[in-house]
């Protein structure tokens, strides 16, 4: 009576699961196919995640697309429009006519409904974004001519220090490319921007750390950023008095040799 129970209150909900997996269902990351975007829309290396595609009535799609340094699509418009929200790393993103502009993680870009535009990384970073548009008689893009080489870096000397290469890229770009992108996509791009600390609060901890540790080289480029981040001068030098007890008298006078050069530097 057990076993045949069992096997009846099986079958009654199997129509209720294959009536639920309609109502929601989950693609799973490693079930999607990561496929190179075509080289006759886009230049240089992009690769698309197609995260929702539109089936029966819907006419709505999703793609995570991921650009290496100097990669962008062709000149295009979308018949309903384009919304783009930049993930990790720094792009650029033109209308025709108009101003090259940086974009980095968190930003929320709107293209409106047949606007002429073109979007990717800058030259010396990567840039993913998520890329939301929908179709109108099936058809959700329309590809123009490609950005040649001779626009592209003109826009991104016209997109002001997102375009530039990173301060990573400027040191470590020769030789280690990769730890590069994990420095701007991962420390800068996501790390730095979560919400659970501010920028000026992360800035603090970094430069602690780096006195406690005595790293002078990177103790010098995130003084200048600490400032930038909203700390003062005297909150600076705070730290550092306070770290002589705890890290050692040594780090903390190699520590104000440094924050006097940063100080100078950034005053000027």
């Amino acid at each position: 009576m057990i076993k045949s129970f069992t096997i009846a209150a099986l079958a009654a909900a199997a129509p209720a699961q294959a009536a639920d997996d309609a109502l929601l269902a989950i693609a799973r990351g490693a079930s999607r196919e990561v496929r190179q975007a075509p080289a006759e829309h886009f230049t240089g290396q992009v690769t698309v995640d197609m995260l929702s595609v539109p089936s029966g009535e819907q006419r709505g799609s999703a793609g995570m697309v991921s650009f290496a340094p100097g990669a962008r699509t062709a000149w295009h418009t979308h018949p309903l429009g384009q919304t783009l929200i930049v993930t990790t790393g720094g792009g650029l993103v033109q209308r025709w006519g108009g101003p090259v502009e940086a974009i980095r993680p968190g930003d929320v870009v709107h293209i409106a409904p047949g606007v002429k535009h073109w979007h990717g990384a800058g030259p010396g970073t990567s840039m993913t974004h998520i890329a939301i548009q929908e179709a109108q008689a099936g058809q959700s893009v329309v590809w123009l001519e490609p950005v040649g080489e001779d626009a592209y870096p003109k826009a991104g000397a016209q997109a002001g220090g997102g375009a530039a290469p990173s301060r990573a890229q400027q040191l470590m770009g020769d030789v280690a490319p990769k730890l590069v992108q994990l420095t701007d996509d991962v420390l800068f791009g996501d790390v730095w921007n979560r919400p659970g600390l501010s920028r000026r609060d992360r800035s603090l901890v970094t430069v602690s750390a780096l006195i406690a540790l005595n790293r002078p080289e990177q103790l010098r480029s995130h003084l200048r950023l600490g400032l930038e981040n909203g700390l003062t001068e005297g909150e600076l030098v705070e730290a550092l008095t306070h770290l002589a007890f705890y890290a050692g008298w040594p780090s903390a006078v190699s520590a104000t040799a440094v924050a006097r050069d940063a100080f100078r530097d950034a005053r000027r």
